[in-house]
């Protein structure tokens, strides 16, 4: 397939208007690439063409995918760059072996034909952003040069039609690429707030904890989550069927230590004896009083009732009905629902320098596109745990305006000072990278 043009003129002008017609049917530019290096080879008797876009290969005569770590393309790819530079590809040309570099002149002659036209596609602009490397054995006669100068002015149409847009290699040029490069480099040194972000949730501000004051099963829960209480009201009772009869035992206790000392007194006017037992009688009555009053004591506390006015806060009576507690477990708390905190869960690993009054934007998992704004009041020098396993600081933040409703979530934005934008966006790496190296 390395035979120059033969036939008639009349046959071969009928090749190269089939040639133009096969360029102008191709619907997509991988068809349009197939085209451009197999369709002329009938024509032009070339052994192998190669197309460059933006000086890469996109297609090879006789090859379905181009593997981009092929030696001949690496070859041509190489050889087109350098050919670039010496400002020779701007016009359709025979390329002479003689201006390349001797590393590639080798590679020429073991991968390529001697023969080597290059055709170049040129834009609207007069500007080459491609063209094809055709190799054969026989020398390229003028009238060849003609038709192929004349079929490269049809192939830079038919690409810029299916692909109109500058490949980017071409739009960011060297100088364009440095000048982003220094751009970047120079943004990353901009001063930007610093912020992290960690859930939090409103909390009543003063609230008075509702503990058990004493070990026992609740029996019945008389308010539910976020009810108005008064004060006095009752909230919640225990299991007091063990603390009635205690109750009433020692009543009963006390009643017969009264009398057998009532007794004792009476005979110790006559009997000695009973004399010496009056003051042993009168410590036992007071300790059955003592032991009445815990009793009935103990019976009232079976009965917790409101200590304030607010709203019982709490997540669920049921939760707690028929469980068994011990004294000082938290039960609820009474809240004023017009006083309430922001309380931040701030992950070890998200922790930046904060100051008491630092900006806090807090977004509702209910009402996300709302912010509310508040101030950092104080935060916690020891991480705890949370109840995700994870380990947190604990942060409280004042609201500016009217708080939400109590018991809320939502995501807190905390913003800290200015730092580069490089610190910004590299924190983490750097922190995990000092961890894991020790750099």
């Amino acid at each position: 397939m390395n035979a120059p043009i033969s036939g008639g003129a009349e046959q071969v002008f009928a090749r190269f208007l089939d040639l133009e017609r096969l360029t102008r049917a191709a619907r997509t530019p991988a068809q349009l690439a197939y085209s451009l290096v197999n369709d002329g080879q009938a024509l032009f008797g070339f052994r192998h063409a190669a197309l460059l876009i933006a000086g890469k290969v996109q297609a090879v005569t006789g090859v379905s995918a181009v593997d981009p770590n092929a030696p001949f393309v690496a070859f041509v790819e190489q050889a087109v760059a350098q050919l670039f530079k010496l400002e020779v590809l701007k016009q359709a040309r025979v390329i002479a072996q003689d201006v390349l570099s001797e590393s590639i002149r080798a590679d020429w002659q073991s991968l390529s034909a001697a023969q080597v036209f290059w055709l170049p596609l040129v834009d609207h602009q007069g500007e080459v952003f491609g063209g094809l490397w055709l190799a054969r054995d026989l020398p390229w006669n003028p009238s060849e040069q003609v038709l192929l100068s004349q079929l490269g002015d049809t192939y830079s149409h038919a690409w810029l039609a299916l692909q109109p847009r500058k490949p980017w290699r071409l739009r960011w040029t060297r100088k364009r690429q440095v000048a982003l490069v220094a751009l970047a480099l120079l943004a990353l040194l901009i001063p930007v707030r610093q912020s992290v972000l960690a859930p939090a949730e409103v909390v009543p501000l003063g609230g008075r904890v509702v503990a058990a004051p004493l070990d026992g099963v609740i029996t019945e829960f008389l308010v539910k989550p976020n009810q108005v209480v008064k004060t006095g009201d009752l909230l919640l009772k225990f299991e007091n069927t063990t603390l009635t009869a205690q109750a009433d035992v020692s009543q009963r206790a006390l009643g017969v230590a009264e009398a057998e000392l009532k007794a004792n007194s009476q005979r110790s006017f006559a009997d000695a004896e009973s004399s010496s037992k009056i003051d042993l009688l009168a410590a036992r009555v007071e300790q059955k009083r003592a032991e009445r009053d815990y009793a009935r004591e103990l019976l009232k506390r079976s009965e917790v009732r409101a200590e304030r006015d607010g709203i019982a806060v709490f997540a669920d009576a049921e939760r707690w009905t028929g469980k068994p507690v011990q004294t000082g477990e938290r039960l609820m708390e009474i809240a004023d629902p017009n006083q309430a905190e922001l309380r931040i869960e701030l992950a070890v690993g998200d922790a930046i320098a904060l100051e008491p009054g630092a900006q806090v934007s807090l977004f509702l998992d209910s009402d996300p596109l709302q912010r509310h704004q508040a101030r950092l009041e104080r935060s916690a020098y020891e991480a705890q745990p949370t109840a995700g396993g994870q380990l947190a600081y604990r942060l409280d933040a004042n609201f500016d305006a009217a708080p939400p409703r109590i018991g809320l979530r939502g995501t807190a934005k905390i913003f800290g000072d200015r730092a580069p934008l490089a610190l910004y966006l590299l924190r983490r790496p750097l922190a995990g990278l000092r961890q894991s190296v020790g750099l």
